[in-house]
């Protein structure tokens, strides 16, 4: 509802000669359009959307997250230029007989910085809204833990989504211009934009699932990110070294409890290539169904326990 008026009149007391102050306030009903739950979907959406770049905010809040962006970017024109330099240097086909990184290893040298930035920035979109208390007064417009989930899930995800393709459009555009015959180059390698569009949309998935179940089990922002850097850092190296120690079947489903490889291997599939960081992974031996299915186990049941957390959250 809106304030229509105010009128305020002077009225003599009956005892005393006191006098007093009467406010006569008007209402009138809203008469706009009730956009309902949908709208209120939408609001924590962008919010979640501006809260993640930094947007609206001082410019400490947007100095993580355009780092990572820029340092992904960086590496991805660094990657671009060297390859367009071999072409140019040692003409057509030098930078693919000289095994220099394109677009299929991209996300395996990137995944650290990509898993890194999705666990510093996922708990601001959750942890202060808990700390804070603000998410019990989302939930009493018409909005349940189901929407506000939702909503922020899907606005992490277009970030990460941002973070993961831009630095391949960056290098599929550098790879096309480095090349002595661009028109050539598209020609050829057209299929690498579906492809690496394919493999960052199950990067920014996974990543952005696990980091914001993370994020649903505290308060606090710094323990939200280091737990799950450290799960990610740890989970590598013990991984690896147990799976070389114990051989055989088991080694190999050892291996795929590193966390690091999980989308990386999605990545090698679709590609039909292998990674730098997955080549001597045991976990390949299980084939690539198995990886997928892996992959969606990693993605779907995080993702549908962080639903069912604020599912049952109430005003």
């Amino acid at each position: 509802m809106t304030t229509d008026a105010i009128a305020q009149t002077e009225a003599p007391a009956s005892h005393g000669g006191a006098s007093g102050t009467v406010f006569d306030i008007g209402y009138q009903r809203y008469t706009g359009r009730r956009e309902g739950r949908g709208r209120s979907r939408l609001a924590i959406f962008k919010d979640g959307f501006r809260t993640a770049l930094g947007f609206g905010r001082g410019a400490r809040a947007k100095i993580l997250p355009w780092f990572f962006i820029g340092v992904l970017s960086a590496i991805a024109l660094v990657m671009a230029i060297v390859a367009g330099a071999a072409e140019r240097l040692g003409g057509p086909g030098t930078a693919e007989r000289a095994d220099l990184p394109s677009h299929s290893d991209f996300y395996g040298i990137a995944s650290i910085i990509l898993f890194v930035f999705a666990a510093v920035v996922a708990p601001e979109l959750l942890c202060p809204d808990r700390r804070n208390r603000v998410i019990t007064l989302y939930l009493v417009r018409p909005l349940s833990g189901a929407d506000y989930i939702t909503s922020r899930w899907l606005a992490f995800l277009v970030v990460m989504l941002a973070a993961a393709w831009l630095p391949q459009v960056i290098l599929f555009l550098g790879l096309s211009m480095g090349d002595p015959s661009p028109a050539l180059y598209l020609r050829n390698h057209w299929l690498d934009v579906p492809r690496f569009l394919g493999a960052g949309a199950a990067m920014a998935a996974y990543t952005t699932t696990l980091a914001m179940l993370t994020a649903s089990f505290t308060t606090r922002r710094a323990y939200a990110s280091v737990f799950l850097v450290g799960l990610f850092i740890i989970t590598t190296p013990f991984t690896v070294g147990l799976a070389q120690e114990i051989e055989g079947a088991a080694g190999q489903w050892i291996s795929m409890f590193n966390l690091t490889n999980i989308p990386v291997h999605v990545n090698d599939v679709i590609f039909g290539d292998v990674s730098e960081i997955t080549e001597d992974a045991p976990a390949r031996e299980l084939g690539a169904r198995m990886l997928v299915a892996w992959f969606f186990i990693w993605t779907l049941v995080p993702g549908a326990i962080l639903w069912w957390r604020y599912r049952r959250l109430t005003p």
